[in-house]
């Protein structure tokens, strides 16, 4: 049986990955991810799983190496974060348009320039059509909990797709918190062995990834693209075996004192804990105030989102990231999008926050409610408490 130990998110979420008995490791570590690798190493090195780990020049061959022994049938994991994602994206649409069950967890850190270490959405941001499914943890048990359930939904026949975790970078990957790790004996109930459905071998031979004319690319995207749509169906089984089995409950969009909320707030990640005491907060002052946490990224749970929002006036976007140009933060496009074809929409307002892991405390959230309750944005979106 699990038990309840305090231990580094970043080592934890490492632990999770050994206890679904990962067959490789490819990772550079690059900061905050860095004490994922090194624990992976030590895993590795201590004999602790059968596996192989994989160092690499970089975070490009990192994940070429993660493909390669994916497609031999091995369970693999990878990590990393900010610019090493960045130097990932040539590869990981081959990742998931070969279909291959690679796990990644990603620490998310800001993206250059300015150089910046700490915690935003900048690196992930631009992979969102890359065809991984993605996670966003809240919290040192959710990382621990998607990481395991990362493989049940990836290895799923019906899905065989990548999927990365989302953990804030040193908010969550430095923090020491207190949480369960199930034990070796749970995990394996929960998660069987992986059998792939084809593998690189000698002995019989297949191709993988091989060139698409003009006259088969466009089905060969079609596929992925009902395969990321479809997955949501499986994500939803998975995450409800969970709960049954761990008694912690997963949803595509959990929702926090919204029955009857005026004024909503949407956020992702680690900012959805400090977010909740500022809906507490606006009650007590008589806001009716509520929280929508999108807990599922890709593929995108429109019709939960939708369900969420139903009755509320008004929707407040925190987005931690900045599509340069555009219409407003990316979880803002994305959730506007969502509702403009709905009858009885909500407002919804942007304010992007935290880059680069400037501090967001329960007051900025309150003001943000509030101002965004009176319909006092001066501006389609806003990059709340910038200077000048």
């Amino acid at each position: 049986m699990g038990k309840r130990i305090g231990i580094e998110v970043a080592i934890a979420a490492a632990e999770a990955a050994a206890l679904c008995r990962f067959e490789v490791a490819a990772v550079y570590p690059i900061t905050p991810q860095s004490h994922v690798a090194e624990h992976l190493s030590d895993i590795v090195n201590d004999g602790r799983v059968d596996a192989s780990f994989i160092t690499v020049e970089g975070e490009h061959s990192a994940l070429s190496a993660a493909i390669g022994a994916s497609g031999t049938g091995a369970r693999v994991i990878t990590a990393t974060s900010s610019q090493g994602l960045l130097y990932m994206s040539e590869i990981m649409p081959i990742a998931s348009g070969m279909r291959l069950p690679i796990v990644m967890i990603v620490a998310n850190r800001a993206v250059s320039s300015p150089i910046n270490i700490w915690n935003d959405h900048s690196d992930i941001m631009p992979m969102r059509d890359t065809g991984w499914i993605t996670f966003f943890s809240e919290n040192g048990q959710e990382a621990v909990d998607m990481v395991i359930q990362a493989y049940k939904v990836a290895e799923h026949r019906d899905v065989m797709l990548p999927v990365d975790v989302m953990m804030d970078g040193f908010q969550l990957t430095h923090m020491v918190e207190p949480l369960f790790m199930p034990d070796q004996e749970e995990v394996d109930r929960f998660l069987p062995p992986y059998v792939p459905y084809a593998t690189l071998h000698p002995d019989k031979p297949v191709s993988m990834g091989t060139l698409a004319m003009p006259e088969i690319f466009a089905e060969a995207q079609k596929s992925k693209d009902a395969a990321l749509v479809n997955s949501l169906t499986v994500i939803k089984e998975v995450w409800k075996e969970w709960e049954e089995l761990f008694g912690r409950k997963y949803e595509p969009v959990q929702t926090y004192r919204t029955e009857d909320a005026d004024v909503a707030m949407v956020t992702m990640g680690s900012m959805g804990e400090t977010a909740e005491v500022a809906v507490d907060e606006l009650r007590q002052q008589g806001i009716k105030a509520g929280l929508v946490k999108i807990k599922l990224w890709r593929p995108f749970p429109f019709e939960d989102l939708k369900k969420a929002v139903k009755g509320i006036r008004v929707v407040a976007v925190m987005d931690r990231a900045v599509s340069f140009g555009g219409p407003g933060g990316p979880v803002f496009s994305e959730i506007r999008s969502a509702l403009y074809d709905e009858p009885a929409r909500p407002a919804v307002v942007n304010f992007i926050i935290g880059l680069g892991g400037r501090d967001i405390q329960v007051i900025d959230f309150v003001d943000m409610v509030k101002r965004a309750a009176a319909g006092k944005l001066s501006e389609p979106y806003e990059f709340y408490g910038v200077r000048g």
